[in-house]
């Protein structure tokens, strides 16, 4: 666990409880998917992101609406996870100088044209003979001037600052606004100036301003007041840039964790331009870095960010970390804050700071020091070794006689029962974890472990050790020539490795396939699933050494918890042959992407049921809300309900939606649903995976237009068809529809491994190589060619050879 920061370090303000305290880190879980000094960022309340200049604003000053947008979308996933955010952000002045660029043109005579034109011999003019004249020139023609303003003298520059601010700013609110709106959320405008952090009744203000806008659930919206500011003072109340005043700012409001965002990703050692430049995970107070040339935009540059990172979180501050990190990045703000970590968020992005002297500086240094002696690499070779100890020990169970082989399978599912208390209690904790964190609730669901869940999974895996030896199968048997016979029989594909977020029961389930089919495995759980586990892997390691007199030891089965990567255990191609992912759409994509390992599994899970006009309305409420409600999280749910037009007309559409709204489900409506009423909400998405209570309604015209909506739309997992019992229309759906699992008059949640009696599945499949839908123990399996010589003589290809071969193929087949 990470340490415990030091009470000394954090301010208790009466307003603002949400400080990121002593005990809440304490008990921040350990993850094995980033390092802990950046999970420990996670649990903070309240947060402050400042977006400079070379972000919110294009090279010309224009705002760059595709990165506000992101900026903006990422914050309101954080405040709907609960998160305060406070936002500083720049880019006014950019905005304000378009803007009277703009209305100066609109203002220009003629003759003002025709002096701008020769804008360039005016600049030059300038230059030449000094100040003073520029000025004359301005006062004589300012429409045509206003843009050169900032080539003069420091005092007509300071002024065009000022008019450009104080025109822009308006501009900026109206823009964040707008973006804002759509999200549910408001935002505010407070315009900060040096005096109001020198007086402390001002500052007392502003906390009460600040907290009351964020209990309201606004968006403080900070900037400085550029139109009145002067830039004088550097005391530690003052500010010059929008990175200091951001650091002010969190130091005074109760921030926990704060965001600056650049235009690179990060503290270099060397000039980000510089092909040698590395980027610096942790900030160390005596860290040396070579400074770059600033952005031609906003007042700050590295160095700015470095000071203020430093300000923001220094002893004393309730700011316990500063991220300096990308706003081109448009993951940075969720990468660093979000409430959950997921692998496709990657490499912790940019370059942490930490209150010097604090825990989580330690911790940090500590990190590095480890990962300097090889850490993350020392957790791939403890993957490498154990890939290679589990091949050895399957080639062993491969030894053994199949009824061998049954009872190691037939031990665990009783030790799952015999030892049910501990197991139960090991999950338990992981729930408490779960309720400190506040885990998702469907992810809490997924983790629990109950007695019928293991009942069921005793059930399942007696099913597996019930079933005919799948080894040494004759798939096929053929004559060659006399004496010369060919088979092929299925044997184990190897090791494989299992990766896995949130449901410790898949663990006993993959086991019991890998043993039933004879490979290794090695198993990589989600840090929720921790104790649970790793109690389950010591109940099915026992169980194997037992059942197997000792024959087979534990390590067939691995179970890696180290903080490695998941990126570091796909690169061992070498060593492992099939990685099954099984987990959310994320997951699986990150994997498919990053690895050359064979990958077994879906993406998604946008399943369809289509009632066609033959099927009764009790048959077709049946089955839409059980697709549906069973288990909504689950990737064979119905997402997509397909109607046929005449179920309008015959009342059958109108009672399946009653029947689904009255069992919780949202139905939105697409364009042809909304357009004959049957629904209230209407969306454009035609695939989505919802994951929750919410599905997609539409109407088709008949079968052939549902198939292909499926065909367009669908993931090609499960698709369903309720109809009358003899209308030819449902053979037609099972026959034309391209997917791993189609159901005539069945819900698609009967595409699961034990309901198919296949007594538990390992994932799956919507790959159309190897294997397809619920995956067994028949998907764990490929193929070898055995060739005997039947008359104990020997064979060689000459012999077949030439124009006058001395022996002959047959090529008879003899199964």
């Amino acid at each position: 666990q990470i340490p415990q920061i030091e009470s000394s370090k954090l301010i208790t303000k009466p307003i603002h409880q949400g400080n990121m305290t002593p005990s809440m880190i304490s008990r921040t879980p350990p993850t094995d998917q980033e390092p802990l000094s950046r999970s420990a960022l996670r649990i903070a309340r309240r947060v402050l992101i400042k977006a400079g200049t070379s972000v919110v604003a294009n090279e010309d000053g224009s705002p760059s609406l595709t990165r506000l947008g992101a900026i903006v979308e990422q914050i309101a996933e954080l405040n709907a996870s609960g998160v305060e955010v406070i936002f500083v952000s720049s880019g006014a002045v950019g905005m304000g100088k378009n803007l009277l660029t703009k209305q100066a043109r609109l203002n220009m005579t003629l003759n003002d044209l025709q002096r701008a034109s020769s804008n360039v011999d005016l600049q030059s003019h300038i230059q030449n003979h000094g100040t003073q004249e520029m000025e004359n020139a301005a006062r004589l023609s300012p429409a045509s001037t206003i843009t050169d303003l900032l080539e003069v003298n420091e005092h007509v520059q300071t002024s065009a600052a000022k008019s450009y601010a104080a025109a822009g700013q308006f501009e900026l609110m109206s823009l964040y606004q707008s973006l804002f709106s759509p999200k549910n959320l408001t935002a505010s405008q407070l315009l900060l100036t040096q005096a109001d952090f020198q007086n402390e009744n001002h500052i007392q203000s502003l906390k009460y301003a600040i907290d009351r806008l964020l209990s309201l659930n606004i968006i403080p919206i900070i900037n400085e007041n550029d139109a009145v500011s002067i830039f004088e003072d550097v005391s530690a109340t003052s500010f010059s840039d929008n990175d200091s005043l951001a650091a002010l700012c969190a130091r005074s409001f109760g921030a926990e964790v704060c965001v600056l965002l650049t235009d690179v990703h990060g503290v270099y050692n060397l000039p980000p331009s510089n092909p040698k430049a590395q980027l610096i995970p942790f900030y160390e107070t005596e860290t040396k870095v070579a400074i770059g040339s600033m952005s031609n935009q906003g007042r700050g540059g590295m160095a700015a960010k470095i000071e203020a990172a430093q300000n923001a979180c220094k002893p004393g501050s309730s700011c316990t970390a500063c991220v300096v990190a990308a706003g081109v990045d448009f993951m940075s703000i969720k990468s660093i804050l979000s409430r959950e970590y997921s692998p496709e968020f990657g490499k912790p992005k940019g370059t942490l700071f930490a209150t010097p002297g604090s825990d989580l500086e330690k911790l940090a240094l500590e990190e590095i020091a480890n990962g300097a002696s090889g850490d993350d690499e020392s957790c791939f070779e403890q993957a490498r070794d154990m890939a290679t100890v589990a091949r050895f020990e399957a080639r062993k169970l491969q030894s053994l006689s199949y009824e061998e082989r049954s009872a190691i399978v037939e031990g665990v599912a009783n030790a799952l029962l015999e030892r049910k208390e501990y197991l139960l209690e090991a999950n338990k904790r992981d729930l408490i974890e779960a309720s400190k964190t506040k885990v998702d609730e469907a992810l809490v669901k997924r983790l629990k472990l109950t007695d019928e869940k293991l009942q069921n999974l005793a059930i399942g895996i007696k099913q597996i050790a019930a079933q005919k030896d799948p080894l040494g199968v004759l798939q096929q048997k053929r004559e060659l020539a006399d004496g010369l016979e060919l088979s092929q029989i299925t044997v184990p594909i190897g090791v494989l490795m299992i990766i896995f977020e949130s449901r410790p029961d898949s663990l006993p389930q993959i086991a019991s396939l890998a043993l039933a089919s004879g490979n290794g495995l090695l198993l990589k759980g989600g840090k929720e699933a921790f104790h649970s586990n790793s109690a389950l892997h010591t109940v099915i390691g026992d169980a194997i050494e037992a059942s197997s007199g000792g024959k087979i030891c534990r390590d067939l089965i691995a179970l890696i918890t180290s903080r490695g990567q998941v990126k570091d255990l796909l690169r061992l191609d070498d060593v492992i042959d099939l990685v099954i992912p099984r987990g959310s759409n994320s997951l699986v994509s990150y994997i498919k992407a990053n690895t050359r390992i064979p990958v077994l599994g879906h993406a998604d899970g946008v399943c369809h049921v289509y009632i066609d006009s033959s099927a009764t309305a009790e048959n077709a409420s049946k089955i839409a809300v059980d697709a549906k409600t069973d288990y909504p999280s689950a990737c064979n749910a119905m997402e997509t309900l397909l109607l046929h037009r005449d179920t309008i007309e015959n009342g059958v559409a109108l009672q399946v939606l009653m029947a689904l709204r009255s069992a919780g489900v949202k139905c939105l409506g697409g364009p042809r649903a909304m357009s004959c009423g049957l629904c209230d909400v209407g969306t454009t998405v035609t695939k989505c995976e919802y994951g929750n209570l919410t599905c997609l309604v539409e109407v088709v015209e008949d079968v052939d237009e549902a198939i292909e909506w499926i065909h367009k739309n669908g993931s090609g997992h499960t698709e369903a068809i309720v109809c009358s019992e003899g209308n030819p229309v449902g053979e037609v759906f099972l026959k034309r529809v391209d997917a791993a699992c189609v159901f005539k008059n069945v819900s698609t949640r009967f595409a699961d491994g034990f309901r198919l009696g296949l007594g538990a599945e390992v994932g799956i499949s919507t790959g159309r190589i190897h294997a397809r839908g619920p995956v067994g123990v028949a998907g764990l399996l490929t193929t070898k060619w055995i060739l005997r010589s039947q008359d104990g003589d020997v064979h060689y290809a000459t012999e077949y050879a030439g124009s006058n071969p001395s022996k002959h193929f047959t090529h008879k087949e003899l199964m």
